[in-house]
């Protein structure tokens, strides 16, 4: 199921339940968001979504601090935690997923290969949860499975 299937289907549990949610992206620059707002109705479920591309913005807007993106990288399971807690708070919002990692083609290391992605999915109850993933392709293909992945985390945080 492509992304845009697949956020209609979300879209129709969330109504359904009158639950909200929030993104909170960094590799992906969007494209959750932007699948979820193709639906039509999705503005009684999406709040809002925070494009955070940069460490800045992750500080500023999350409220990630810089000191640990300093100590362990934008790309790591802290952050993720970070940005998916400080979108939910910010927003207000049941639900927040977050996006960090490695597109490509540049940027990759050793320890943080092109297609490491970590995401973070924050529920109303206080949980957070961060999932890990390396996805084979280009950054084309990074970015789509980046997508549908984390629709399928909030996906996930209903069902469950």
């Amino acid at each position: 199921m492509n992304a845009d299937a697949f956020a209609a289907k979300l879209v129709q549990l969330y109504r359904a339940k009158g639950l909200t949610l929030a993104t909170a992206e960094s590799c992906t620059g969007g494209m959750v968001a932007a699948a979820i707002t193709s639906v039509p109705g999705s503005s009684a479920v999406l709040d809002r979504g925070f494009v955070t591309y940069s460490n800045e913005a992750k500080t500023e807007l999350l409220g990630v601090p810089a000191a640990l993106i300093d100590t362990v990288g934008a790309v790591s399971e802290d952050v993720a935690r970070l940005m998916a807690q400080g979108a939910r708070q910010r927003a207000g919002t049941n639900l927040a997923v977050s996006i960090t990692g490695i597109a490509g083609p540049d940027g990759g290391s050793p320890e943080k290969p092109v297609g490491t992605v970590w995401f973070g999915l924050a529920t109303a109850d206080g949980q957070v949860f961060a999932h890990h993933r390396r996805f084979p392709g280009d950054r084309q293909a990074v970015r789509a499975a980046s997508t549908l992945f984390a629709l399928q985390l909030l996906w996930d945080g209903v069902k469950s």
